[in-house]
């Protein structure tokens, strides 16, 4: 079954902007473009629009003003702004009177913006699913409260510690161990580690293995927003607190009691804003903006950052006192080239989720493929390895296992951990020139043989050898294949 990319409409009177956003969106979305409000009217119409990106700066109206029809007409569509100009005002007016999902700031970082479009089909097709479970509500509330119950408990059993794909004995199941132990105890915790180990899969762990999983788990990402927006959707305001403000707004922290609020990227918020959370967690109280009255709070805290905080403390970017109140325990993920072990589980288990999501038949990975993953450092960590394997599943034959050929080049080239402690690329320490030239020569053979599907004569025309020359070569540096087509490359001897 073919699956349908997620339909995305581009909103802006920038052509050179709107190419670009098309460019970087169309492998995950389908990308349809309009330069005007009217044009993007025109299509609304016409096509089945789930997401729409919209600039806030066009010649003959606001992207707010614009946004706030596109609600009237069509509420279904989820609305993200995109700009580098809007002021507060605008961005509140946005969020309240034109239901505005997402504000994105310019320059924008694809990964980010293709996140967050990602984000946001998800809500869109959770929109459309609770309009069917609210028609089941009229009819049968009682079937549905039974409903509602099965999935809390497959969204504990989902993110229960035992799910997490890791070897057993491994660097992380000593992690996932401790998070176990911590979990039932109501301290904050602070989760460290690169982009992309799973700090939030972790702190939805920590919920729902703890006495508060039966409330809510809600995430902001804090340096995403500016300090004003931060405020009001963290603490929420009351109706005539500024301009814009046409409606009570209730805020995170409100919406999470008596569960967890997850703060990602905390480390990133301004030293003012610093002292505001700082207050909440040392009150256990909140004061909407416009309200006299402070309200309390019952909400349990994980934080997340990729920074040093105790460095950051150091340096004076960060208050000592706030971050011991976030620190009741340290998680420290490790990278993915830290725990190298769980690479074939990570891949086998991304493969299997597409495998089941295109209806296709889980063939596996040829031991080439399996030791390209594990040469790779993986700078990007779970969610680059995810990336790639859904990058090498797209060009693989159906009913065939995914092979080398078709990794990235930055992964096909990446040399075996050994082979980058001989040669020293930077430091040039130990080992002589030849043993450094002969150790490259073989890593380029072994490259190309893979990319080229192991045609001698085309990899020999591409190295300016002949076939003797290469075969001489290959004998040399003990470069074999299997009857199955897969690579084995040992040292002679």
């Amino acid at each position: 079954m073919i699956m349908e990319k997620p339909s995305v409409l581009v909103v802006d009177d920038d052509e050179k902007s709107v190419a670009t956003l098309k460019r970087t969106l169309r492998k995950d979305f389908k990308v349809y473009t309009a330069l005007s409000a009217e044009e993007a009217e025109e299509i609304l119409r016409f096509e089945y629009i789930q997401v729409l990106v919209c600039d806030h700066r066009m010649p003959k109206e606001t992207g707010v003003s614009f946004l706030i029809r596109v609600k009237e007409q069509w509420p279904d569509v989820i609305r993200v702004l995109l700009s580098g100009y809007s002021s507060l005002e605008d961005t509140i007016r946005g969020v309240n009177e034109a239901g505005i999902y997402q504000y994105i700031e310019k320059p924008w970082q694809p990964e980010q913006l293709i996140h967050t479009l990602k984000n946001a089909v998800e809500l869109f097709e959770l929109q459309r699913e609770n309009r069917l479970l609210s028609v089941e509500l009229k009819v049968a509330p009682s079937a549905l409260e039974k409903e509602v119950k099965q999935k809390k408990e497959q969204l504990k059993k989902t993110y229960g510690c035992d799910e997490i794909v890791r070897t057993q004995d491994g660097l992380l199941d000593k992690v996932i161990q401790r998070v176990c132990q911590i979990s039932s105890f109501d301290f904050p915790v602070l989760i460290t580690g690169e982009s992309g180990t799973g700090k939030e899969l972790f702190a939805r762990a920590i919920h729902y293995n703890s006495p508060r999983s039966d409330g809510p788990f809600l995430a902001e990402n804090c340096g995403a927003l500016p300090d004003q927006l931060l405020e009001s959707e963290l603490f929420g305001y009351k109706k005539g607190a500024f301009t814009g403000a046409y409606m009570d707004h209730v805020g995170l922290f409100e919406q999470a009691s008596g569960g967890t609020l997850f703060l990602d990227e905390v480390g990133e918020i301004s030293q003012s804003f610093q002292v505001k959370l700082l207050r909440v967690l040392q009150e256990g109280e909140i004061r909407p903006l416009g309200h006299s009255k402070p309200r309390k709070v019952d909400v349990r805290i994980v934080a997340a950052t990729n920074r040093n905080l105790e460095e950051e403390v150091k340096a004076g970017r960060f208050r000592e006192d706030l971050f011991y109140r976030l620190v009741g325990y340290v998680v420290q993920l490790p990278s993915l080239h830290e725990r190298k072990e769980d690479i074939p589980l990570l891949a086998n288990a991304f493969l299997k989720h597409l495998c089941e999501q295109y209806a296709r038949p889980f063939c596996g990975f040829t031991d080439e493929m399996i030791q390209c993953l594990m040469d790779y450092r993986w700078p990007g960590n779970i969610r680059e390895l995810q990336n790639e394997i859904g990058r090498s599943f797209m060009m693989t034959p159906q009913g065939e296992p995914l092979r080398a050929e078709f990794c990235s080049p930055r992964v096909l080239r990446a040399a075996p951990e050994d082979m980058e402690m001989e040669l020293e690329w930077v430091s040039g320490v130990n080992g002589s020139l030849k043993e450094k030239v002969a150790q490259i020569e073989e890593q380029i053979i072994r490259e190309a043989l893979i990319r080229l599907r192991w045609n001698k004569t085309k990899v020999a025309e591409e190295l300016g050898l002949s076939r003797v020359g290469l075969r001489q070569k290959m004998e040399r540096f003990g470069i074999t294949e299997n009857l199955s087509g897969e690579a084995v490359s040992e040292k002679a001897g």
